[in-house]
């Protein structure tokens, strides 16, 4: 079957922002033949470099967004993937271009729907979206709130772009900081337990590669067991502790330390940082 056959969104996306989130669904997008490559822009501020690489790599539109005012304006999705300090004066002059049939998916942290539509100036559809960086290999997990102004065809073209770079799951708006908790921060949590994992196993006397190697097998396979057996992790945990056994003394360690409730509240305090990091980020744009 040829790319254009395989092809399911017939309809042309900008993004406005052109960083690693932004290239990280472009790479999906395409790899995975949901839009072809002519069919997508991607602008940035000035860096012409940037757009030089993008378009050698992808073979993608690229241009500035000062430059590119009508091409924002005839564009049926624009991604906004600025940074948070640039959405203000971005969603600013980006409101008076827009038709009310446009989609916007904004891909900003803490930037709340009726924020960006107070800086539009006018309730345009809106998609809030929050992946995070396992995006950039296809292994994503993206949450999705909506604005009540999408159509069912809108919300059909976001879960297929975000469905390209991983899986998506929609939650109400006010929940999103509950997801950056798990998913978007989450995988931080996962490298700092493979740091600890990877050092214990060079103080016992492996070599570096060789607890690198055992580590990121062993948390790839533990994750794909969870995955492809369907089995819940708390059973997949009773069934390698065996009583009185050596992997039953290393979690009483980590009891001891309250690992359970200690992981349980560094989500919390994610999910509560990222709600004040959004009040003060809508705090400055007014």
């Amino acid at each position: 079957m040829s790319q254009e056959q395989q092809t399911l969104l017939q309809q042309k996306i900008t993004f406005h922002g052109a960083g690693a989130m932004a290239e990280a669904i472009v790479r999906g997008l395409i790899s995975r033949f949901v839009v072809r490559p002519q069919d997508i822009t991607m602008l940035n501020r000035s860096n012409q470099k940037r757009q030089e690489e993008l378009s050698t790599r992808y073979a993608v539109h690229t241009g500035t967004a000062a430059h590119s005012l009508d091409h924002l304006a005839a564009s049926p999705v624009i991604v906004l993937c600025m940074k948070p300090k640039d959405a203000a004066a971005a969603l600013r002059e980006l409101g008076p271009l827009l038709s009310p049939d446009q989609l916007i998916v904004s891909v900003i942290a803490g930037l709340s729907i009726r924020t960006m539509q107070t800086l539009l100036g006018r309730k345009q559809p809106i998609a809030r979206t929050m992946p995070n960086t396992s995006s950039t290999i296809g292994l994503g997990a993206t949450g999705l709130a909506f604005s009540e102004e999408i159509t069912d065809e809108q919300r059909s073209t976001v879960m297929t772009m975000f469905e390209a770079v991983g899986i998506v799951t929609i939650v109400p708006e006010d929940k999103l900081e509950v997801l950056t908790g798990i998913s978007g921060s989450g995988p931080a949590y996962v490298y700092y337990l493979m740091e600890a994992m990877i050092a214990a196993g060079i103080r016992g006397g492996l070599s570096s590669q060789q607890s690198r190697d055992l580590t990121v097998q062993t948390v790839l396979g533990a994750s794909r067991m969870v995955q492809q057996t369907g089995m819940e992790p708390m059973k997949l945990r009773s069934d390698v502790t065996s009583p009185g056994g050596a992997t039953q003394a290393a979690l009483k360690t980590l009891d001891e330390g309250d690992f359970f409730e200690n992981v349980i509240a560094a989500v919390n305090r994610c999910a509560e940082r990222s709600r004040e990091m959004g009040a003060a980020l809508e705090g400055d744009l007014k």
